[in-house]
């Protein structure tokens, strides 16, 4: 589905004034065979204060974390459950934490995501703004009508989201500098990495603060690591070639 939305995303864009059809009958269907229900740290963070759990218990019961092939960055989802493929929060048709579900539930049949200029990574400017898109749905009818704009007002996501924004520039910049060191790097070395970088940026909260400003401390943790890594391999690599880059 993922794979299918990045090559069509023409084709699916919609305007936050433009209007699209869709009403939830409730049927569940759009919580089977999704194997790419993917958490951001504010959906954890979220769903583990609806349910009392600390993030790491969540995690152990209903997720999955691996690393991605293109941004090569510690990714987690919603583990499928049977040969279905459910979702593990479906109860019946029902969600186990509808008001506390993943961004990516709240918005469906809507999808959004960002493009950004890789020679400025990290740059306001790179961001080319938040994108919208309409997807394919085989569940609900089309009994409702609404724009895209009133539809995340009804989930309260702000157009401007802060959070969004900021967390595609912390993945973006983390992505960069880990294609960079990834090939002169110790296995041993990424692997620390990849532990530190998945606990500061999904685990290391304390569900009675307030998020954002953990998320942005946990940013810098984050980005501050691997940047020093990429700095101490590259001093390395410079040693070892008799000080040529």
């Amino acid at each position: 589905k993922l794979k299918y939305i990045a090559e069509n995303l023409d084709s699916l864009k919609i305007g936050l004034d433009e209007t699209f059809k869709f009403n939830c009958t409730m049927c569940g269907k759009c919580c089977i065979d999704r194997e790419d229900i993917l958490l951001k740290p504010k959906d954890l963070f979220i769903a583990c204060k609806e349910l009392s759990m600390k993030p790491y218990d969540f995690i152990q019961k209903y997720c999955e974390c691996y690393v991605g092939d293109s941004s090569r960055l510690p990714i987690l989802r919603l583990k499928p459950v049977g040969q279905n493929k459910r979702c593990p929060m479906l109860r019946g048709s029902r969600c186990a934490i509808h008001n506390a579900k993943p961004e990516v539930c709240a918005m469906f049949p809507i999808g959004r995501c960002m493009t950004i200029d890789k020679d400025n990574v990290g740059d306001s400017k790179a961001m080319s703004g938040i994108i919208y898109i309409n997807q394919k749905v085989n569940c609900g009818d089309k009994k409702a009508t609404h724009t895209v704009r009133e539809w995340l007002s009804k989930f309260n996501i702000p157009v401007d989201d802060e959070y969004f924004i900021e967390w595609h520039k912390v993945i973006s910049s983390i992505s960069l500098d880990i294609h960079e060191l990834e090939m002169y790097t110790p296995e041993k070395i990424k692997d620390l990495m990849y532990n530190n970088l998945f606990a500061f940026l999904y685990v290391d909260y304390d569900l009675d603060k307030d998020f954002m400003k953990q998320f942005k401390l946990n940013a810098e943790k984050a980005t501050g690591m691997v940047k020093y890594i990429r700095k101490v391999a590259e001093d390395v690599k410079k040693e070892l070639n008799g000080g040529k880059s």
